[in-house]
């Protein structure tokens, strides 16, 4: 009995330690999926880009002369014509300026004139022989020195007096204010911008494009229509022309700037929208819905349904671009695999799935009432 005892511990311990091991895992839920059985066929991809609506002149107007704000005639918003006063300065040290310099203009003036008296004089004792020829050049010499002052505080006037007259600004062209960036009381210094005005003329569409969509969009430069703007609330679509593109990218997006001309269209500084860049027609791609795709590994992929074992696998798939909430498939696919659209981010591969089956509505399945005859 004692033999058996011992024969039967190492074999109960066995079972003992392997009752308490790790459970093996439990099996992946049966997930249920929405399929799509895709078709190929032609179709053209379009890119989309967030734009905004510029003047194509736009000026930050300053003073270019330095002193206190007295007042601003214009506010945000507001429609300005050429020549319109804009703001004012406080012009009185302007003006002292002004009138120091005409006094020494009037000085200048005076003592040309006195050395003028002087030489003509001088012309006259010379020609009597009272005087040398060395002293008369010296008298010549003085009265071009001095007519030489004269025409230095003529300019320096005429300085002071352009400088008193820009203690106004005055609009240049025709526009709308849309920024102000000083305010009365303010003390300002030469080239301080005071207020934005964009120029009426041509209006540019701006956005930004990566770096591997610069050659499709200068490419569209030279089919018409490929480019075009969809208006914030707007459903319709307007022709633009390509009109600029950057030379260099942004330091903090590393997005290249595109200018587009909106021709004719009536828009204003300000208003936002969206390009629609449309790429050349595709042969043989394939419509998804956006959900379908994923990304795995760096790869863009999709998962395919096998009907008879019911499992799921990922296929790498080649993106050609997109199509509103479609992406088009240009490779990977092949015309009647059926996709899953819906629940793909929770599949693993090899995964038992079922079709989803929407349910019946309660109309459907409540029963008739029975008819009571009486």
């Amino acid at each position: 009995m004692s033999h058996f005892l011992r024969l039967a511990s190492p074999l109960l311990l066995a079972a003992l330690l392997s009752a308490c091991g790790k459970q093996p895992a439990a099996p992946e839920p049966e997930r249920a999926v929405r399929t799509q059985v895709v078709q190929a066929g032609a179709s053209a991809a379009v890119h989309e880009y967030a734009a905004e609506v510029r003047a194509r002149v736009e000026s930050r107007l300053s003073f270019r002369v330095g002193g206190k704000l007295l007042a601003r005639q214009v506010n945000l918003g507001d429609s300005v014509k050429a020549g319109q006063l804009l703001a004012r300065l406080d012009a009185q040290d302007l003006k002292l300026a002004e009138a120091a310099a005409s006094a020494a203009v009037a000085a200048a003036r005076t003592n040309r004139d006195q050395a003028g008296q002087d030489y003509k004089r001088f012309v006259d004792l010379q020609r009597q022989g009272f005087i040398s020829a060395a002293e008369l050049e010296r008298r010549d010499s003085a009265f071009k020195a001095a007519q030489a002052q004269l025409e230095q505080a003529k300019a320096q006037a005429d300085v002071q007096g352009n400088q008193a007259g820009y203690a106004q600004l005055l609009a240049d062209a025709a526009g709308v204010v849309t920024a102000v960036t000083a305010e009365p009381g303010q003390v300002l210094a030469a080239g301080t911008p005071v207020v934005t005005v964009a120029l009426d003329g041509p209006r540019d569409v701006l956005f930004s494009v990566p770096e591997d969509q610069i050659a499709r969009v200068r490419a569209a430069a030279g089919r018409p229509g490929a480019l075009k703007i969809k208006l914030w609330g707007s459903e319709q679509a307007y022709p633009l022309t390509l009109r600029e593109v950057a030379a260099a990218a942004d330091p903090v997006t590393r997005t290249f700037q595109v200018k587009a001309d909106a021709g004719k269209l009536d828009v204003k500084p300000g208003q936002s929208g969206t390009v629609l860049l449309e790429l050349p027609q595709l042969p043989g791609v394939i419509k998804l819905p956006l959900a379908a795709v994923l990304q795995q590994g760096g790869k863009t992929s999709v998962w395919v349904l096998d009907g008879r074992a019911m499992t799921v696998q990922p296929v790498p798939v080649q993106v050609a671009g997109a199509d509103g909430n479609d992406v088009l498939v240009a490779g990977g696919l092949s015309a009647g695999a059926e996709v899953v659209v819906a629940g793909v981010h929770v599949l693993t591969p090899g995964q038992k799935v079922k079709r989803y089956v929407p349910p019946r509505s309660a109309a459907a399945v409540q029963p008739a009432a029975p008819v009571v005859s009486r």
